[in-house]
């Protein structure tokens, strides 16, 4: 007696569902972590807190994102139910429609707003960037030239998944992929760079000063820069060597993967944890003994004279660079 058996590609199968399952745990902790943004944003912030500048336009940015990558998230599940529920009896069987799943207008959108959160959450690492090195244009051109870069690519690969192209098999993809890793790492390279620059200032300035400020957030910056170029590579590495169950995996999560690194960050500054509390709790003493020259030879007594009587010009760029990155919220 013989039996019907469906085309069929296991592994695209199995892959579509636990990307599914690590995509649901992945947005699990995007929205604890959204809701614990929220609720330090709407806070009234504390007296001398620089996050009360920008807590509304950091608000504004968590609840946009949350919304864009929740609309896919939701897209992506109604998708898998399609795919096992609705069309189960379609030719070929999941396997066709997790491959064609650009011919169905559910997941184009669900691609758009990805697309759309990721152009958000990079658009906020540039302007913590170019705060941090005071809108120079030597690190402006480069970095808006990629993310215009970007953005042309991403809208290149919409156009082909409109027309119903297999998202697989659109070669111009790694390079939307390769182009977010060189932002991400420009970004980290050139912020943790100023704030290399700014210790070392504030070191010479002051003999016992406390750098501890700036190792917390290089280190918050490195960790929350590492973890999404990891996966940003393991996606690049899935589309050259043509693995669609690895790529699929990876296309699930992409988006709470970025969304989680940022508010990472974002809830630090907004609870005060990062560098503009430091700032305005331990530096209080630091601006008048930097700002005046001779407060600084009579705390230096003792040392080095020359050091103490150096121009007061360099220690008050380190102060006001200080207080841009506390306006960036790094």
């Amino acid at each position: 007696m013989s039996s019907y058996i469906p085309q069929t590609n296991l592994p695209l199968e199995r892959s579509r569902l636990v990307g599914m399952m690590l995509g649901s745990v992945s947005y699990g902790a995007y929205l604890l972590l959204t809701v614990q943004a929220v609720t330090a944003l709407v806070r009234r912030p504390r007296p001398g807190q620089q996050i009360a500048n920008n807590r509304r336009a950091l608000l504004c940015y968590t609840l946009i994102a949350f919304t864009l990558g929740t609309i896919a998230f939701a897209c992506n599940i109604r998708y898998t139910e399609m795919i096992w529920i609705d069309l189960r009896d379609v030719p070929g069987g999941p396997t066709v429609l997790i491959e064609n799943a650009t011919h169905y207008h559910i997941n184009f959108v669900a691609i758009c707003c990805g697309y759309l959160t990721a152009w958000f959450m990079q658009a906020l690492l540039l302007y913590r960037c170019f705060v941090m090195w005071n809108w120079a244009r030597r690190v402006m051109i480069p970095m808006v030239a990629l993310y215009i870069g970007m953005i042309a690519v991403a809208i290149v690969i919409l156009v082909q998944a409109g027309t119903g192209t297999i998202f697989y098999n659109i070669n111009i993809a790694p390079a939307y992929l390769v182009i977010q890793v060189v932002l991400t790492v420009l970004y980290t390279t050139l912020v943790t760079r100023r704030l290399l620059v700014i210790r070392g200032q504030m070191r010479q300035a002051m003999a016992e000063y406390d750098s501890s400020t700036y190792d917390t957030v290089i280190l918050m910056l490195v960790e929350s820069a590492v973890s999404y170029t990891v996966f940003l590579i393991i996606f690049i590495i899935a589309f050259a060597v043509d693995s669609n169950a690895l790529s699929t995996i990876c296309f699930l999560s992409i988006n709470q993967v970025q969304g989680i690194t940022q508010l990472f960050i974002i809830i630090r500054v907004a609870r005060g944890r990062a560098v503009t509390n430091d700032w305005a709790a331990r530096g209080t003493a630091a601006p008048t003994s930097i700002a005046f020259a001779g407060t600084v030879s009579v705390i230096a007594e003792g040392t080095n004279v020359a050091q103490a009587a150096r121009p007061e010009q360099d220690s008050v760029e380190s102060y006001s660079i200080s207080a841009e990155a506390a306006k960036a919220g790094v």
